[in-house]
């Protein structure tokens, strides 16, 4: 094989030592290998540059060890071309391994040219993926108080959940601190409801009679309290988030126009794949870095599963919530798509198939830094208008129905 590069290094990386061997070419045509191990404390680190840059190594490569390898590449990365590898793709033949052999492994790869980079965006998009990850985590963490509420809720006998579709919202809220006040009847709490809440004062009343205990109240309040604080930390996030976002603010602007896509899912998919489109060699690349494209897996001329990649899980979540968001619209493209796909191919994959629509979308508006542009609900029953006669003609049939088509009269043209 032919070497590629010929002055690397690879290293080993773990929570409290850095193992870094180097493969570097003299000057006199002879190679230089060695191995050393490093702490991780930034002052180890920045030996660990030092060393790298006495030795003349213009390339690093290094595993993606959990959140280890952050630290590494932040200082490493203004000094080297480092690029960071999936574990599953150096895996070395079983046997004989230790650190100074994965080190010596990943710098013989990366020799090579072997190696295939992950995606690492630049410094400004990564605060902004960081800040994104976190509120997200911390949505999640108020949707898992939201469920303990509810479970004290049904073991107080209290049904608030069966008439109310939010028991967060306005109305439910005064309705909770009602309850671990404990002055006021079922019929009392019930006149708290607000706007078309009020519809359903009989069924609250009813919903709201049970047996709330002291404990019961006592849990409510702390949980009440807990979900009043990571509002407000969501809050923050929401105005740093929008700090961070002014570089991309176009992008986003962008992605907002598309259904079932607002703002905070515009930011994360920013956040995600970034604004250059050139990382990716297409919208069908980016996909499937995504994980929402179909996986490839064929053997002997047999295509076996088809399941998707692992993927941004980020980025797969937030898609998956727009999926459903959009496929809830009505006449539009990414609605019928849905509709058209569901029946024979059942809730799941029509969902997928939606994700994948949204990301390629979104990679053509912020390449070409144009607004979406609705299609239509009958964008796929225009589009071949024949075919579509056709197969409603034959539904038709089956049903025990005699068609004809009449073709619709020509417009005459205007003078």
């Amino acid at each position: 094989m032919r070497i590629i590069h010929d002055k690397v290094a690879g290293l080993d990386v773990h929570k409290k030592v850095v193992v870094a061997a180097i493969i570097v070419k003299q000057d006199d045509g002879s190679w230089l290998e060695e191995t050393r191990n490093f702490g991780t404390m930034t002052a180890d680190l920045l030996a660990l540059s030092d060393w790298l840059l006495l030795h003349g190594v213009t390339d690093v490569a290094m595993e993606s060890t959990g959140e280890f390898w952050k630290p590494v590449f932040n200082i490493l990365e203004n000094n080297f071309e480092v690029i960071v590898v999936n574990a599953q793709h150096i895996s070395k033949v079983p046997g004989r391994k230790t650190d100074q052999s994965d080190a010596q492994w990943i710098a013989e790869l990366l020799q090579y040219g072997l190696l295939k980079a992950s995606f690492i965006p630049p410094l400004g998009q990564r605060e902004l993926r960081e800040l994104t990850r976190y509120r997200s985590s911390f949505v999640r963490e108020r949707a898992t108080l939201v469920n303990r509420v509810q479970k004290v809720l049904e073991s107080a006998n209290i049904k608030l959940a069966s008439v109310a579709t939010d028991v967060m919202g306005v109305s439910g809220r005064a309705m909770l601190e009602a309850l671990i006040t404990g002055n006021a009847t079922p019929e009392q709490m019930a006149e708290l409801a607000k706007g078309r809440m009020r519809d359903k004062r009989e069924e609250l009343a009813k919903a709201l009679e049970g047996r709330v205990k002291a404990h019961h109240r006592f849990v409510l309040t702390e949980l009440l309290c807990q979900i009043d604080g990571i509002e407000e930390t969501v809050s923050r996030f929401d105005h740093e988030i929008e700090v961070y976002c002014r570089p991309f603010e176009e992008a986003v602007e962008l992605l907002d126009t598309i259904p079932g896509v607002g703002r905070e899912a515009a930011e994360i998919i920013v956040s995600e794949i970034g604004t250059d489109m050139s990382r990716f060699p297409s919208a069908d690349h980016l996909a499937a870095w995504a994980g929402v494209a179909p996986g490839n897996n064929e053997s002997a001329g047999k295509r076996r599963s088809g399941r998707t990649r692992k993927g941004n899980q980020a980025l797969r979540t937030v898609l998956n919530q727009a999926a459903h968001a959009a496929a809830k619209t009505k006449n539009t493209y990414l609605s019928a798509q849905y509709h058209r796909l569901v029946g024979r191919r059942g809730a799941k994959k029509a969902i997928v198939a939606v994700e994948h629509s949204i990301l390629v979308i979104a990679y053509h508006l912020i390449q070409r830094k144009e607004p979406y542009k609705e299609l239509g609900g009958n964008y796929f029953d225009q589009r071949n208008v024949e075919a579509t006669a056709k197969h409603l003609t034959k539904r038709l049939e089956r049903l025990g129905y005699q068609v004809s088509i009449q073709m619709p009269a020509a417009v005459p043209a205007a003078v």
